[in-house]
């Protein structure tokens, strides 16, 4: 009988304490979110025109659910269908590797970050932990414009000089 009331203490704590920290959690990103609002970051392979450095930035984030969500998860794994605790789980792993990201490429200067992929993986364990690594190529402009570059007789359309590209 002690074992159950302790099994259901520590299932309410877990609940109580989990949602605390996923709505401070979901507060800090959507606070950092509305910093970071203007530097684009899209999933698009081809720069834009122009002459950029190119860098590549990312950010990743270990994010673990709590024993609450994790029992509940079990017993939908026992009769199959979508789990939708983790969803919550999923999502913030994601914004806040985002948020990584496009903090490291601000410290770097970069206009925009293109070519952004996702990689998530599950770390093993009694409770749910997943890594989620958002990771693309920042650009910040040097030199001359495309423009300035076409203009000169020697101009070529692609041009590589240590790390540095011209894109037509």
């Amino acid at each position: 009988m002690i074992d159950l009331v302790l099994f259901a203490v520590l299932l309410v704590l877990g609940y109580g304490f989990g949602q605390l920290s996923e709505r401070r959690h979901y507060k800090s990103i959507q606070k950092r979110e509305a910093v970071l609002t203007a530097l684009p970051a899209v999933a698009t392979k081809l720069p834009p025109a122009g002459y950029y450095e190119q860098t590549m930035v990312m950010g990743s984030v270990v994010v673990a659910s709590d024993y609450f969500k994790s029992f509940v998860a079990s017993l939908v794994n026992i009769f199959g269908g979508r789990v939708r605790t983790f969803e919550p789980l999923l999502d913030r792993g994601r914004r806040e590797a985002m948020l990584r990201l496009k903090q490291e490429a601000k410290k770097q200067g970069a206009e925009m970050v293109f070519n952004v992929k996702y990689e998530t993986s599950r770390i093993g364990g009694k409770v749910a932990t997943i890594e989620v690594l958002a990771y693309g190529t920042a650009l910040t402009s040097k030199g001359p414009t495309l423009e300035e570059v076409s203009s000169t007789p020697k101009a070529t359309a692609h041009a590589t000089v240590s790390g540095e590209h011209y894109f037509s």
